[in-house]
């Protein structure tokens, strides 16, 4: 494993770091985001906010899950879609290609200023309501329950759902934002063990999930809600940005996560891995 210097030496921990926008695939993503919670946890680097879109298109899985119960692999194969395990709790997820934008905080506990996991997702999610608002879209915060982490509503309809992971002191959130949704493929994919057909779930998906192009009318362009989420974020965290790259620490560990755990059976089936 790479050595890094500790973050401490340096700057001050109160500044955040913006990655730059880039597109992986499901592997190198759950990586990345688990690299840079590593990092953090070992004071290597700041707090972080990153955003990445997915390619080829991809369903994860929370770490809880069971893969062949929640997905159809087959279909999944069929279509060239990647299928990971994600470090973090949650329901399956469909990752479209060009239908959403990934967001992950990285970020030890006492700068959110949180007093327990919900009061997390409020004060992240404060980041993306703010971010649809100066999209022209009204947000609404919903607890989840025992089987649904917290949610993002317009109108009452979903529009960004996220998961979380803890270690050490330090909190890791990634979830996706809406920009388009296609039901028919994203339930070719995901299983709904109560529906006799797919077309069935589509139909009430319809009135339990939405997107900003379906809200607005419009397609919007990635790189303004790309903008927005940025600006939503500073407000709603009282944070300034500075725009970097991985660490070679980072990268060498997204590399080696990549290889050893993500995109192996192993992990993805089990929830295990041989990974030292």
């Amino acid at each position: 494993m790479v050595n890094g210097s500790n973050y401490l030496d340096g700057d001050p921990m109160d500044r955040w770091r913006l990655l730059k926008f880039e597109t992986h695939n499901a592997y190198m993503n759950m990586a990345i985001d688990e690299a840079i919670m590593d990092a953090r946890t070992r004071m290597l680097v700041p707090n972080t906010l990153r955003f990445y879109r997915w390619n080829p298109s991809a369903v994860s899985i929370g770490y809880f899950q069971k893969l062949e119960t929640e997905v159809y692999l087959e279909n999944c194969k069929k279509q060239n879609v990647d299928v990971v395990r994600r470090i973090s709790g949650g329901g399956a997820v469909y990752h479209d290609a060009c239908g959403e934008i990934t967001y992950s905080v990285v970020a030890d506990k006492e700068s959110l200023k949180a007093d327990d996991y919900l009061d997390f997702y409020t004060k992240i999610y404060a980041g993306i309501v703010e971010a649809l608002k100066i999209l022209g879209l009204e947000a609404d915060f919903q607890k989840g329950d025992a089987k649904n982490c917290p949610n993002l509503t317009v109108k009452n309809k979903k529009i960004s759902g996220s998961a979380q992971y803890h270690r050490g002191g330090i909190i890791l959130q990634h979830g996706t934002i809406l920009l388009d949704v296609n039901l028919e493929k994203m339930f070719t994919l995901l299983r709904v063990p109560w529906a006799k057909t797919c077309m069935e779930v589509v139909e009430i998906a319809k009135n339990r999930i939405t997107s900003i192009k379906a809200e607005l009318g419009k397609e919007i362009p990635i790189d303004i809600v790309h903008d927005a989420l940025i600006d939503g974020f500073q407000r709603a965290l009282n944070v300034s940005f500075k725009e970097e790259i991985l660490t070679s620490y980072e990268k060498a560990l997204a590399k080696k996560l990549y290889e050893e755990k993500y995109s192996r059976k192993e992990w993805n089936f089990t929830g295990k891995t041989s990974m030292k």
